[in-house]
């Protein structure tokens, strides 16, 4: 999708090819740190609750480092909102039998969604590590990977179970074919669905899912979505999990860093046409990386007529 594709779509907007309520979409938090963390996080949950997604998960540290919030955070999202929660968890830096005690709990509270990662570990004092840092090891007497978690849960309970792809390639991947042989030994494992990493050449992600079905992978291929709440922060997160930032987006941004009322209207244009773009070639869920903030992903669902009451 080019510039010139961007903007004669944000002219002439085309209408939405379903009708309300055939699109689903769903939402991705992070657990606070702080108090005001915590009170901008439920003022986006209770913002986006009522558009009633199919389900709100919440992001796991690297290392495990945010296990417990994350547990309190799941629990409260289900419990205060209805809304179906999904709880992130990952291999690092525990033993099989640690993973089972976290999973059984989640079972024991109600959660019956898991988003099962291999997971990143935390960056070394180097600087080396973390997310495509190639620092990745096997905890010892722990789940090797994501396909070995996925199917330890298989044995606990009935879970729904979504797992991670990457339009794009996984930075630590080898090739795009080990990457999406790996993506197929998760689903084979028992995973229901696929979530995306975050990209911007949505043509990149079709591809992609074409490929999937060819190698026999027939799960849902959720595509996730990130409104962009800072340009200079969502290059660098891109960079690290190898998302491409195509010229025309550079083009677009420059020059709003100061200009924060203007950037979230071009923020907003982008994930919209990305959404239609894709609705247009049968994309019917879509995962909303919210960064904890409910605007831009209000404003982009009331364009796809996902709106509170339908």
């Amino acid at each position: 999708m080019s510039l010139s594709d961007l903007m004669d779509a944000a002219a002439n907007p085309a209408p939405l090819i379903t009708a309300p309520g055939d699109l689903t979409v769903s939402f991705e938090f992070f657990p606070p740190k702080t108090e005001k963390m915590h009170e901008n996080l439920w003022t986006a949950i209770r913002r986006l609750a009522p558009l009633n997604p199919s389900f709100m998960s919440v992001t796991y540290g690297a290392g495990g480092s945010t296990r417990e919030r994350t547990h309190a955070t799941v629990t409260a999202i289900q419990t205060e909102t209805g809304i179906p929660a999904a709880a992130h968890l990952t291999c690092v830096a525990a033993t099989k039998e640690e993973i089972d005690e976290i999973a059984r709990s989640y079972w024991d509270a109600g959660i019956r969604h898991i988003v099962a990662l291999r997971g990143d570990p935390p960056p070394r004092a180097d600087g080396t590590g973390g997310l495509g840092g190639r620092g990745y090891e096997p905890h010892p007497g722990g789940y090797a990977y994501a396909a070995d978690l996925v199917a330890g849960l298989r044995r606990i309970g009935d879970f729904d179970i979504s797992v991670a792809c990457f339009p794009e390639v996984h930075p630590e991947a080898p090739s795009a074919q080990i990457d999406l042989d790996n993506l197929k030994r998760k689903v084979d494992a028992g995973a229901n669905r696929a979530i995306s990493q975050f990209f911007f050449d949505v043509d990149a992600f079709l591809r992609f899912r074409d490929k999937a079905a060819a190698a026999g992978i027939h799960v849902p291929m959720v595509p996730g979505i990130l409104p962009i709440l800072n340009f200079t922060k969502a290059a660098e997160m891109g960079e690290k999990c190898n998302t491409a930032i195509p010229a025309w987006m550079r083009d677009l941004f420059d020059g709003l860093d100061e200009a924060p009322e203007t950037r979230h209207l071009v923020a907003a244009t982008v994930a919209i046409e990305q959404c239609r773009y894709l609705e247009k070639h049968g994309v019917k869920q879509f995962h909303f990386y919210t960064m904890n903030r409910a605007d831009l992903t209000v404003a982009i669902c009331h364009m796809l007529g996902v709106r509170a009451g339908r």
